[in-house]
Parts: C-alpha cells; sequence; structure tokens
C-alpha cells in the first residue's frame, strides 16, 4: 500500500487480479463468518470491511472494495480508505460552513468598502475562517496518521481474503 501523496485524506488504490469478480465477492463472504477480527459488509459489488465497534475509535478507518468485472478470468479491485461516513460527513459540513461564512463576509466586507466604511472587522473574520478551514485540514491528516496501523490492518485483512501477496 504505497501512498505516493501525503495531501490526501482518503487514499485510493487499484488492483488488477487475475479472478472472477464473483469469486472474490464470495472469498469475502465467507470471511465475515470465519473470523471475528473485521465486520465485513457486501452490497451487490462492494465490500466494506471496518472494524468492531469494541475496537473503534472516531479516527478509526474503513476500507471500501468495489469489485469490477472486466470479464470472465479478470477483475479490477477498486479500493478507498476512509473514516466512518459519519466523521466523514460532519467534516464535510464543517468545510461547507466555512465557505459559506467566508463568502457572506466576503459580500458584506465588499458592501461596507463600496459605501467606504471601515471593512478591517470583515476582513480579520475571514482571514479566522482561512485559520479553522486550515486547522481542519491538519486535523484530518492527524487522524488519518494516527490510524495508519488501522489501514495496513485492513489492507493486510483484504489480502489475505484475496490470497495475493501484497504490491510493494
Amino acid at each position: 500500500m504505497a501512498l505516493s501523496n501525503d495531501i490526501v485524506l482518503r487514499p485510493r488504490f487499484k488492483i488488477k487480479i487475475g479472478r472472477y469478480n464473483q469469486s472474490i465477492l464470495s472469498d469475502f463472504r465467507n470471511a465475515k463468518t470465519t473470523q471475528s477480527d473485521f465486520i465485513v459488509t457486501r452490497v451487490d459489488d462492494h465490500v466494506f470491511i471496518k472494524f468492531p465497534r469494541d475496537k473503534q475509535t472516531f479516527w478509526s478507518p474503513q476500507l471500501h472494495l468495489e469489485i469490477n468485472k472486466v470479464d470472465d478470468n479478470n477483475s479490477i479491485i477498486h479500493g478507498l480508505f476512509g473514516p466512518n461516513p459519519t466523521v466523514w460527513t460532519m467534516f464535510i459540513f464543517l468545510h461547507f460552513m466555512i465557505i459559506t461564512v467566508f463568502v457572506i463576509l466576503g459580500i458584506w466586507a465588499y458592501s461596507e468598502w463600496s459605501l467606504e466604511q471601515n471593512i478591517a472587522l470583515q476582513v480579520s473574520l475571514m482571514v479566522l475562517m482561512v485559520v479553522i478551514w486550515i486547522a481542519l485540514y491538519f486535523a484530518g491528516s492527524i487522524g488519518k496518521a494516527s490510524s495508519k496501523q488501522e489501514m495496513h490492518a485492513l489492507n493486510d485483512f483484504m489480502y489475505k481474503v484475496l490470497g495475493e501477496k501484497k504490491a510493494s
């Protein structure tokens, strides 16, 4: 699992496998009942692997796999590591709120400027919004860094189920 870009908060990967996709999906369905370290959920061609509730933390990642059929002998697995969907939704909502407040402050500052009024308050608040946005980004990066071992555990489990050797 080589991550070439540290800026990515939700790392993605793609694996080509010389097996039929239904065979791979049935392997994950079997893994669901033969182990208890991970929760494996399958919906159509999608497999979600996450930690049980008692092992989860706020930053615990989950692995989403989409297993697509190329032909009868080959498949492509698209993988995405990400936080719990609730955590991700909260982060997106906070980003949206910060952007909305920033735009409103920009409109307010422009109207005050066009009326030749003092705009120090509006510009200061806009700078504060940028600082909060940067802080959110670093909070997400810290969360990703703190869950790196868990990401490796999910990745190792995926390769164990696939019966493939990890790509270096």
